[in-house]
């Protein structure tokens, strides 16, 4: 069994009188995850609001019903809360008026859950998201060198649970993942009115990580509006498909101000998407490959030690740039990713001169353990 990172951390909030949102794209593993926590405990009431019986169920319901429901039990796990209309004052029914049971439910969209969650649950709850699995997780599992061994194949697949453990059926399994994400996590919004120009979309972004992108190039590309293209974004950002990377601009007059990277949470999506499986050393992309792992790994560590660091990359108008840089506590960190341990990198002197107290580093895949761990 993997265990995951956030376990510890949804097991410390347990009775402290809050609800806990956990929210993460579907098949990372939320639902093992707690049925491995309080699965064999009879006083659990699992609900799932995927089912049409559970959402009637919440339709105009009471405090003395939901007590009556609920009886003895001391833990009540809503699995896809975000389906059950009014989710957050049916959730605060709950906290506030049976307080001594503990609430926990889960999402597979942030907007859509955690929208209609916050403002009735301020104060109440505590809000977590979970990732596919991770390389420290796997670190853990069957220890260093082995997790190391897979490099290659972790560029390739990437960490879904699934494709992790069930061997030899990667691309079948990733192909399952990616139509789940579009088709049912994402086509279902009544803001994706042309599904078609969407998978357009996603694979235009794919072949774009690691590059700046304009998001009136990518409706050109597309046949998409601007504002189009930043709606189905901030959608695929809000379904954890992908997130996005500001520039940062401080100092210098031609830093560029206002633009963009976006990166895949997954390697393993971003490959289906554009049917790309072929061998590390047979690849173009290893570059990008390569960049958006460390990235998404960073990003799943900062999260789950709770370090709280702003995060971008940085250009200026005369291409001089840093593939990621980190703010946090005072301090810039900044870093270079090259997947050849020989690559020659000159550090840039323009950044360090204009920002004096920041630190420069560059990450191949002899050294990369010490930024992922």
């Amino acid at each position: 069994m993997i265990k995951r990172k956030i376990e510890d951390i949804v097991l410390s909030k347990i009775g402290k009188r809050k609800a806990i949102i956990l929210t993460g794209a579907r098949q990372v593993g939320k639902t093992t995850l707690l049925h491995n926590l309080f699965g064999q405990k009879s006083e659990t009431l699992w609900l799932n609001g995927d089912e049409i019986e559970v959402q009637m169920l919440f339709e105009n319901i009471s405090a003395k019903r939901l007590q009556s429901i609920i009886g003895n039990k001391k833990t009540v796990i809503i699995d896809e809360a975000q389906r059950i209309a009014d989710v957050g004052l049916r959730l605060k029914l709950i906290t506030d008026q049976i307080p001594d049971v503990q609430l926990i439910a889960t999402g597979s969209s942030s907007f859509d859950l955690l929208n209609k969650v916050n403002e009735p649950l301020t104060g109440r709850k505590w809000e977590y998201k979970m990732f596919p699995l991770s390389f420290g997780e796997m670190v853990d599992y069957h220890g260093f060198l082995d997790e190391k061994r897979m490099l290659p194949h972790r560029l390739l697949y990437g960490y879904y649970p699934n494709v992790v453990t069930e061997i030899g059926e990667e691309k079948e399994l990733l192909k399952q993942l990616t139509e789940s994400y579009l088709y049912k996590d994402l086509l279902m919004w009544e803001q994706v009115k042309k599904p078609d120009k969407l998978i357009k979309l996603l694979q235009a972004l794919a072949y774009q990580v690691g590059s700046q992108v304009s998001y009136t190039e990518l409706g050109q590309m597309c046949g998409l509006d601007y504002k189009t293209v930043e709606k189905y974004v901030l959608l695929l950002e809000q379904c954890f498909v992908v997130f996005r990377l500001s520039s940062f601009s401080r100092n210098l007059r031609n830093e560029l101000k206002n633009n963009r990277k976006i990166y895949f949470y997954d390697n393993g999506v971003r490959n289906a998407l554009i049917a790309d499986f072929r061998p590390i050393e047979l690849r173009n992309d290893v570059g990008a490959l390569w960049e958006n792992f460390l990235i998404s790994e960073r990003t799943k560590k900062l999260q789950y030690d709770n370090t709280w660091a702003n995060v971008y990359f940085w250009r200026t108008q005369t291409q001089k740039e840093i593939d990621y840089v980190e703010d946090s506590d005072g301090v810039l960190s900044a870093y270079e990713f090259k997947w050849k341990p020989d690559a020659k990198v000159k550090p840039p002197t323009v950044f360090l001169d204009a920002y004096p107290n920041s630190v420069f580093r560059v990450v191949h895949r002899d050294n990369f353990e010490e930024f992922l761990m």
